[in-house]
């Protein structure tokens, strides 16, 4: 094909790269007189005609999404063509090589070097995420080294823009699975965190010469993406905490665009970066950098970069490996969807006994009735002095029920409506978590297959003078999901951790056009709210 000329304008030189979608060439463009690239898409050679469809709806969306992003270090696409059935995309022609290739060659990359080429694919990702565009594909092939140093960001095919109707069809899996965030490998929608978490594997590749999560197939490669933690990198130097930072598991949990950029600078400029506020990997103390002045190496365990400990008194290792939600709790799977805050703990062990579902024990609480005005609840709330030892107000007629204890946790229900409406209390004397909102950012993990899941907001607060976090959400029940009406619900939970080292948990779940008198309630129920500990 060299020499053949495209559109009557653009004559192929030669071909300068190549990969499972297409290949790339250097031509020349005979109206404007300058050296392009143009891209041609060989897949769609070898796919039947229905996929050639899809082929070519990827490809116009990689330039649609490529031209929304106005910054130096994204490749710039010129044109969008089409020539023998085909669709040819034309760019901007970037003499150098990739990073991959830059690997390949040199065995790795040195620290400083690496740190200035991941501050410009920053830079290009934070433009492209601020003009909606996530590119989903972040990886050293697709980072391209100018002869002239310059560093450039391509190949948004897979890229995803804020508005469009995807393109990917269900249950498909797109990007490279070396450097597939675990959100995405789990199913779940991609954010801008999926693109650092990326960034974070093309780093370590980088400095290390090799994958972090390759292994012997594209299946156990994904499982070690969700479910192992990297190896420390031996070469990244000062660029070892970013790397760190970026590749921890919960999309949450990595420190912000700015953040990354700031220390990323800092480590190209030859300085020690700045820890980012990162908290500490979940199960786990907090934990400091390595690498940086003053802090001694850590072991394997040490994942994070962080300013502080999120609160003190968690210096012991936890030897439980908890996942059941405080909570939240997942009563059901089945397929994507999954039901939420019914599920009682210990549910086996009341099958056994019983041959049946569990069942609520008798009310043992003390209600008592409350007044006008008194501690701003309103009249005709009762306040309940609960065994598990806390006390709240409610109003008359809700009634205790659902407790369950196993050894450090605890639980009770009250509702008006076996359900329908109801308030939780959890209790955790031995929590897992260094601070409420870690944990939360845990548990909204598994709660992304429920229907129609919207995060209304979940936000750092301060509660009864502690450290605590509000998560507020709302989903679509399923006539499946007891207790549930099925139809929107509308859920909000306050947790925090008190002074003795005890997570406390309040959540209430109303059906969506209850909302906004459900709503007062809980701030009252915060209100009324006082443990008995201490």
């Amino acid at each position: 094909m060299q020499g053949l000329l495209i559109a009557g304008r653009y004559r192929l030189a030669d071909s300068i790269g190549s990969g499972g979608m297409g290949r790339v060439w250097r031509a020349h463009d005979e109206v404007l007189h300058r050296k392009v690239a143009i891209k041609e898409l060989t897949a769609a050679l070898y796919v039947s005609d229905s996929e050639q469809s899809v082929l070519l709806a990827r490809t116009r969306a990689e330039a649609r999404a490529a031209a929304r992003i106005n910054h130096s270090a994204v490749v710039t696409v010129h044109d969008v063509l089409e020539h023998d059935g085909r669709p040819w995309i034309v760019m901007e022609l970037v003499e150098g090589e990739s990073l991959a290739d830059a690997v390949k060659e040199r065995g790795r990359i040195e620290p400083r070097e690496a740190a200035r080429i991941g501050l410009w694919v920053l830079r290009a990702l934070r433009a492209a995420h601020a003009a909606g565009v996530l590119h989903r594909d972040i990886k050293p092939g697709n980072v391209l080294l100018g002869r002239d140093r310059r560093v450039l960001l391509t190949d948004f095919g897979i890229a995803q823009i804020e508005g469009d109707a995807t393109i990917t069809r269900t249950g498909e899996v797109v990007g490279s699975v070396d450097y597939l965030a675990p959100e995405r490998v789990r199913g779940h929608d991609p954010g801008p965190a999926s693109d650092l978490w990326a960034l974070g594997a093309t780093l370590y590749t980088a400095v290390e010469g090799r994958s972090p999560f390759r292994r012997t197939s594209p299946l156990t490669t994904m499982q070690a993406v969700v479910e192992e933690r990297e190896a420390p990198p031996e070469h990244a130097g000062p660029l070892g905490p970013v790397i760190s930072a970026l590749l921890q598991k919960e999309p949450a949990l990595r420190p912000s665009a700015e953040d990354t950029e700031r220390m990323l600078a800092e480590v190209a400029e030859g300085r020690a970066p700045r820890p980012a506020w990162v908290p500490a990997q979940q199960g786990g103390s907090p934990t400091v950098p390595t690498g940086l002045p003053g802090v001694p190496a850590a072991s394997s365990t040490t994942t994070a970069a962080v300013a502080a400990p999120a609160r003190t008194g968690l210096v012991r290792r936890r030897h439980r490996n908890r996942t059941v939600a405080l909570v939240v709790v997942l009563a059901v799977v089945l397929g994507a969807g999954a039901a939420v805050g019914y599920q009682k703990w210990g549910a086996s062990r009341h099958e056994a006994s019983t041959g049946g579902a569990p069942h609520a024990p008798e009310p043992t609480g003390t209600a008592t009735q409350g007044t006008k005005g008194t501690g701003g609840i309103p009249a005709g709330w009762e306040r309940y002095d609960d065994p598990l030892g806390f006390s709240l107000s409610l109003p008359k007629g809700w009634k205790r029920r659902g407790e369950d204890v196993q050894g450090d946790l605890k639980q009770v229900d009250y509702s008006p409506d076996d359900g329908v409406h109801f308030v939780r209390i959890g209790i955790d004397s031995s929590p897992d978590f260094p601070d409420a909102y870690s944990h939360q950012v845990h548990l909204e993990g598994k709660l992304q297959g429920l229907v129609d899941y919207r995060q209304v907001r979940m936000d750092r607060n301060t509660y009864r003078d502690h450290q605590g976090s509000v998560w507020e959400y709302t989903w679509n029940a399923l006539a499946k999901d007891p207790p549930y009406v099925a139809g929107p619900r509308h859920a909000i939970e306050e947790t925090y951790i008190s002074s003795g080292d005890v997570e406390y948990a309040i959540y209430l779940s109303t059906p969506e056009a209850d909302w906004p008198e459900t709503n007062r309630r809980f701030k009252w129920v915060l209100q009324s709210w006082q443990p008995h500990e201490g």
